[in-house]
């Protein structure tokens, strides 16, 4: 949160502290299980949403309040648990830049590191009271039914495009729109800027993502800390191949768009002439695109802030949902 004086000194030093307590709660007195539930976390991260309950709860009475600290660390630590299993289930071998949990430790272990942080999360969420409770529980049934979804694929007679964005909506814009919401609530301010915040965060979650879609494209492998282009190799659409498909069904798309999807479909696609594609596909106007939806998605997440007072907190949040989509890691 640079460049927003006192609110962002404010914010650095209480996530320098969020963080001092993520990484203790992560540890477990157990030299087998503790390599396992700390790796993630000491492998550090962008802590966005703990970032983003810290910074709403500013649109409380009671910003200072511990329960806004533990908010922090429920939504982290069921963001670090879900990446445990999202690794397991996508065969990972890199995350934040090291070796995946998964790869290190087995499938199993990782699962298991997994549930073992969501059940720290629960402890935690417990002593926030029933509606935290509620809302932790629906939050992690959303990023469950969402990776289903993902991992089943759409319908026939499904919307690709429209189950893909219901499925970013789910896996990560349900989490981030709860750490909004949390940070409300937890600081004593009222339903309604905490729905206003919540619907902003879920927006900005599928911004997030679709921005996502671009940078495993464009970016450089050393600031990714993955290969670009693996969910190709991994026959996963994205955004972009969905608007290469979504045109060849319409019959508007260019002779290049078809032959990368014939490339796509070929069933030869490898490690060794994957560069090849992700070249020509980063020339396609399918990345603008997409590059051009997510910030949409952004525009639409800032006017669910209407009705926050004007100040430092809603321009922080401006700043924050763009921060989402013009970045390169």
């Amino acid at each position: 949160m640079a460049g927003h004086g006192d609110l962002g000194s404010r914010l650095s030093t209480r996530l320098d502290g969020v963080e001092a307590e993520l990484q203790d709660v992560v540890r477990i007195d157990d030299l087998v299980v503790d390599a396992a539930t700390s790796h993630l976390a000491v492998a550090g991260g962008k802590r966005l949403r703990p970032l983003l309950c810290l910074l709403t709860s500013e649109l409380g009475p009671d910003p200072l309040n511990h329960e806004v600290v533990d908010s922090s660390l429920v939504v982290e630590l069921t963001h670090l648990a879900s990446l445990y299993h999202d690794d397991v289930m996508d065969e990972a071998p890199l995350r934040r830049g090291v070796p995946s949990a998964q790869y290190v430790f087995g499938n199993s272990s990782a699962i298991m590191a997994g549930d073992v942080l969501f059940a720290r999360a629960s402890a935690i969420v417990a002593k926030l009271g029933p509606q935290a409770v509620l809302l932790h529980a629906t939050t992690f049934e959303r990023l469950c039914v969402g990776q289903l979804h993902e991992t089943v694929g759409p319908r026939e007679g499904d919307d690709p495009i429209a189950h893909y964005i219901q499925v970013l909506a789910d896996k990560t814009g349900s989490l981030i729109a709860t750490s909004a919401r949390y940070g409300v609530l937890s600081a004593g301010g009222s339903a309604d800027l905490a729905e206003a915040v919540a619907q902003f965060g879920e927006k900005v979650g599928v911004a997030f993502q679709l921005a996502d879609d671009v940078i495993d494209l464009v970016s450089k492998p050393e600031l990714t800390g993955k290969t670009p282009g693996t969910d190709l190799l991994e026959n996963v659409d994205t955004m972009p191949t969905l608007l290469l498909r979504q045109g060849a069904q319409l019959g508007t798309l260019d002779a290049e768009g078809s032959e990368i999807l014939r490339l796509l479909d070929s069933g030869t696609l490898n490690e060794d002439n994957l560069a090849e594609v992700v070249d020509r596909l980063r020339e396609h106007s399918v990345v603008e695109q997409t590059r051009q939806l997510a910030h949409q998605w952004v525009e639409d997440a800032i006017k669910e802030l209407e009705p926050l007072p004007a100040g430092e907190v809603r321009d922080a949040l401006h700043a924050f949902a763009y921060a989402m989509v013009d970045r390169m890691a």
